[in-house]
């Protein structure tokens, strides 16, 4: 069996480290050049050992799966990115903070709805033409809305 430092690695792995550095960067570890040649080097990277070369001076998470102590019974790997890794739990802790409360937009059912109604009463390529207006209404005006929504939240955070 190969070293650990010696298994070729995939998009994941550099997904991973190259989460872990913008981190790192975004609390002030790494300037912006040094975030460069490192995002750089990752994308280069071929297997663990170039990975953990580039991040060895930096504290967890560094995006590489640390090594877990042997538990009696089953174990199951972290994955690179995985649902055990210290990038995933913390992705999932920012999307909680983010989640939208409430059921989602039921588009489809009422743009079926929409077409069906069209297409028996006026054809269906006018039940389709019909469609294709109404979702390019509603995608515009969630698309200015999320504008708005975004430019109002940078307006009250500290320092912006």
């Amino acid at each position: 069996m190969a070293h650990q430092d010696e298994i070729r690695i995939g998009d994941a792995e550099r997904d991973a480290v190259m989460v872990a550095l913008h981190d790192h960067f975004a609390k002030g570890r790494l300037d912006r050049d040094e975030l460069d040649e490192r995002l750089d080097a990752v994308l280069s990277a071929r297997t663990r050992g170039d990975l953990r070369t580039l991040v060895k001076d930096l504290p967890s998470p560094t995006g590489l799966p640390e090594p877990e102590p042997a538990r009696a019974g089953t174990a199951a790997p972290v994955l690179f990115g995985g649902p055990g890794h210290p990038a995933w739990r913390q992705h999932h802790r920012h999307m909680a903070r983010h989640h939208r409360h409430g059921p989602p937009f039921p588009a489809f059912p009422l743009l079926l709805g929409v077409f069906l109604v069209l297409a028996f009463t006026a054809g269906p390529g006018t039940g389709f033409l019909a469609v294709l207006q109404i979702a390019l209404v509603v995608w515009v005006v969630r698309a200015v809305l999320l504008a708005f929504g975004v430019r109002r939240s940078r307006r009250h955070l500290p320092g912006a």
